[in-house]
Formats: structure tokens, sequence, C-alpha cells
């Protein structure tokens, strides 16, 4: 089955950009496609509880949610200030998904 890996580095600091490319990972996920989105850089914000409801939505349609680990320390985050479904995984995980031959890689 191929997987659909979303990536998103921007975040919600960049403009009406983040939230569409989220928009995107959820028609995805809602279409039944296996969808991940992975934020980094400055987009893992977005995973912080309130910040982005599109991702609850993204979630709640059988999308995954991964953060960044990096990204989070950099900007003294905890786990505990990101919605629930979020998985903070290493770049490693990340990279294991995007050579994968079944996976479909979208970064915006």
């Amino acid at each position: 089955m191929t997987e659909h890996l979303l990536i998103e580095s921007g975040g919600p600091s960049a403009g009406q950009g983040c939230e569409r490319f989220v928009e995107d990972a959820l028609h995805l996920a809602r279409s039944g496609r296996s969808t991940s989105l992975f934020l980094v850089d400055n987009a893992v914000t977005a995973a912080v509880r309130g910040a982005m409801p599109v991702l609850d939505r993204f979630v709640g349609e059988g999308g995954e949610l991964m953060v960044d680990s990096v990204a989070v320390r950099q900007r003294a985050l905890e786990p505990g200030d990101f919605v629930a479904a979020a998985r903070i995984v290493e770049m490693d995980d990340v990279a294991s998904m995007i050579l994968a031959a079944d996976t479909r890689v979208v970064w915006h």
C-alpha cells in the first residue's frame, strides 16, 4: 500500500501555506489513503495544543502526526505541550519512510 508522507517545515508563523498544506494531508487521510504528516523546524509549533485545530481533524481521519525531536528540544517544548496524537520522532524514523519504495513524499 502506498504511504503518503507530507513534511511541513514553515509552520503557522510562515502564513496560511502551512494550514493549507495540513488540509491537503487531511483530504488524503479522509479519502482513505495512508497519510503521515511530519512537522519539522518551525512547523513543530503547529502541533502545540490549540495552535492549529485542523490537526485534530487530520488525526481523527486516521492520519499519523509526527513531530521532530530536535526541533522540539531547540524550542524548549515538552511532549505535554502537544496535541495528544502527536508522536515525537527521530529523523532516522522519517528517513526510513522517505527511502521506502512505496512512499510518496511532498515537502513544503
